[in-house]
C-alpha cells in the first residue's frame, strides 16, 4: 500500500494515451518528481517497489515519484496515463500500487479520456477529471485492506493485483510474513471466508465483468483470471455465477 494525498487537487502535468510494445517488449520509466497513473488496456507484467504484478485490461497502477517501473509487454499495448504531483495536505488514503478497477474501469477510462481531450488548454478541467479518477481509484480498495491485521491486508492486496497468476495459500502466507495456518485463521476471522473462497469469488467477479463488458474470448478470459483449464473455468463459473460462461455473456448481452 502507498500513501496518496487527495485532500487538495493534484498538480496535473500531462495526460495522454501511450502505445508501447511495438519496437521492444520491455520499457523502464522513472519520473523523478512526478507520480504516474496508468489505466491498462492490455495484459503485461510490471515491476515496481520490488514486486512484479500481472496486469490485464481494466487494471490501474499508481507509481510514486522517483520510483522505477519496468513494463514487460506481450505485444502492442495501449494505456491511458496521467502524470501529476499530489499536494501533501490532510489525511492520506492508502492505495495498492496495482489493482483491478473491475466495473469502475469504463468510468475511469471516461474520466481520463476527458482529461486528455481538455489538455492542455483546459487545465482546470484536466485537473478536475484526474482528481476525480484518483478518488475513484482510492475508493476501489476493499475495506478489509484498510484495517485489521496487516497480513490479511497484504494477502488481499497481492490477490487483487495478481488474479491472473497461480496463487496458493502457502505462498500468500510467505508474502504476508506469517505461517499458513496463521493466515488462514486471521483471514477467516476478518473476512468471514477462507482465502481460497475469497480468491475464487474475486476471480469470478472479474470473469463476469469481462464476459459482460468485453469481446475477449472465453479462453482468454479464463486465462486472465488464472484458470487455464476451460473445464475447470466452466465448472467454477456455474458454481459461482449460476450459469456457464456463454450463458452469462448471452444473458447480459
Amino acid at each position: 500500500m502507498i500513501e496518496l494525498h487527495l485532500a487538495q487537487p493534484p498538480d496535473v502535468v500531462n495526460a495522454g494515451a501511450g502505445i508501447h510494445g511495438v519496437r521492444g517488449l520491455r520499457d523502464r520509466f522513472r519520473l523523478p518528481d512526478l507520480w504516474q497513473l496508468h489505466l491498462f488496456n492490455y495484459s503485461a507484467e510490471l515491476t515496481l517497489l520490488g514486486t512484479t504484478y500481472s496486469v490485464a485490461p481494466g487494471y490501474v497502477s499508481l507509481t510514486p515519484a522517483g520510483t522505477q517501473v519496468q513494463f514487460d509487454y506481450r505485444g502492442r499495448s495501449e494505456h491511458l496515463y496521467a502524470h501529476f504531483r499530489p499536494v501533501v495536505a490532510g489525511d492520506p488514503s492508502y492505495v495498492p500500487v496495482v489493482q483491478d478497477a473491475g466495473a469502475a474501469a469504463p468510468l475511469l477510462s471516461g474520466l481520463l479520456r476527458s482529461a486528455i481531450e481538455s489538455s492542455p488548454s483546459g487545465s482546470a478541467r484536466t485537473t478536475a477529471e484526474v482528481w476525480t479518477a484518483l478518488w475513484r481509484i482510492a475508493e476501489l480498495t476493499p475495506a478489509t485492506t484498510e484495517a485489521g491485521h496487516p497480513a490479511v491486508s497484504a494477502a488481499i492486496s497481492y490477490i487483487e493485483a495478481n488474479l491472473a497468476q497461480p496463487l496458493v495459500v502457502p505462498e500468500l502466507a510467505r508474502l504476508a510474513g506469517v505461517s499458513h495456518n496463521h493466515l488462514t485463521r486471521l483471514f477467516q476471522e476478518e473476512t468471514g471466508t477462507t482465502v481460497v473462497a475469497y480468491l475464487r469469488r474475486r476471480r469470478m467477479a472479474r470473469a463476469r465483468h469481462l464476459l459482460i463488458s468485453s469481446t475477449l474470448s472465453i479462453p482468454a478470459i479464463a486465462a486472465s483470471v488464472g484458470i487455464s483449464d476451460l473445464q475447470a473455468f466452466n465448472k467454477t463459473c456455474r458454481r459461482e455465477l449460476g450459469a456457464s460462461p456463454r450463458s452469462v455473456r448471452q444473458t447480459s448481452g
